[in-house]
């Protein structure tokens, strides 16, 4: 396969993947308190055991994170952060080949994982860290950048926008869009996140992503997160365990409106979704 670029192909590293139809990416954070699964994959060999489940379950990205960005979180170190991120992320390249994305803000993570054989970065404050930029350009990977107001320890103490939701969302994609360009991060390695749950209100959640669709207008690939989060707790009345079907849900629509990538942890019932949606869209069978 040639490295032409494509709006169908993503150049990560050591793997292509296809996005000409929607895929899953398996959420596996190994970190103490993440608002889900925290505390549940730290070992190294639970790591990978519930990475291969995934894998078996039909992910095509597993996306390590190291920092919990949930509401309320403090800040890590990016060595706490690394030390964290890197015997998974070997393990996940070794003996898994799995396609690894990494969850991070930081550009000393962003580098060290490079090295490792990571194939994607995500980073939630979409490069704004000092160094962020410059590092994920000089990675080569794709990068997904993400819409947020404030930090993870401040975004919901009453998150306001003076626009609609969706403006504010397109406005600042577009400026970072530019500043990746102007640092060299060329537009075709760029995913983009409108950042459900980070620095919005339910009503925020629920407008934003019945008009995702305006984000179409970028040409760029879609990646959307509503996995368990708290505005299907709210909105279902539904604990974080119970919270599937409003998933499913979510994720339906976000098919339906242009997602080509789902950040999720319940791999195969999401695949399934995605899959039966996509032939309805499609009036077929083959992705």
């Amino acid at each position: 396969m040639s490295d032409t670029p494509s709006m169908n192909m993503l150049h990560c590293g050591r793997h292509w993947l296809d996005i000409s139809f929607p895929r899953v990416m398996g959420v596996l954070n190994v970190t103490p308190d993440s608002f889900s699964d925290g505390g549940r994959h730290i070992a190294v060999d639970d790591a990978l055991r519930h990475a291969e489940r995934m894998l078996a379950e039909g992910a095509a990205i597993i996306d390590v994170g190291g920092e919990s960005t949930r509401p309320g979180a403090s800040p890590v170190s990016p060595q706490q952060e690394l030390d964290r991120v890197a015997p998974v992320i070997e393990g996940l390249v070794r003996e898994l080949d799995a396609l690894v994305s990494v969850d991070t803000s930081a550009p000393e993570v962003m580098k060290e994982v490079t090295a490792l054989g990571a194939g994607m970065l995500n980073d939630v404050r979409a490069l704004r860290r000092e160094g962020a930029l410059q590092a994920a350009a000089r990675s080569g990977l794709p990068v997904c950048v993400m819409h947020m107001i404030g930090e993870p320890g401040d975004m919901q103490d009453a998150p306001h926008y003076d626009q609609e939701i969706e403006s504010a969302v397109e406005q600042f994609l577009a400026d970072r869009i530019g500043a990746c360009e102007a640092a060299g991060l060329h537009r075709e390695r760029l995913i983009l996140d409108p950042g459900f749950g980070f620095g919005k209100t339910v009503e925020h959640n629920l407008r934003l992503l019945n008009r995702m669709d305006t984000l179409k207008r970028f040409e760029l690939p879609i990646l959307a997160g509503m996995s368990r989060k708290s505005m299907i707790g709210k909105v279902l009345e539904r604990p974080v365990e119970e919270r599937l079907s409003g998933g499913l849900a979510l994720a339906t629509l976000a098919v339906e409106r242009g997602a080509r990538l789902l950040r999720v942890h319940d791999v195969g019932p999401t695949v399934d979704a995605a899959n039966m949606t996509w032939a309805v869209l499609q009036e077929g069978l083959e992705p």
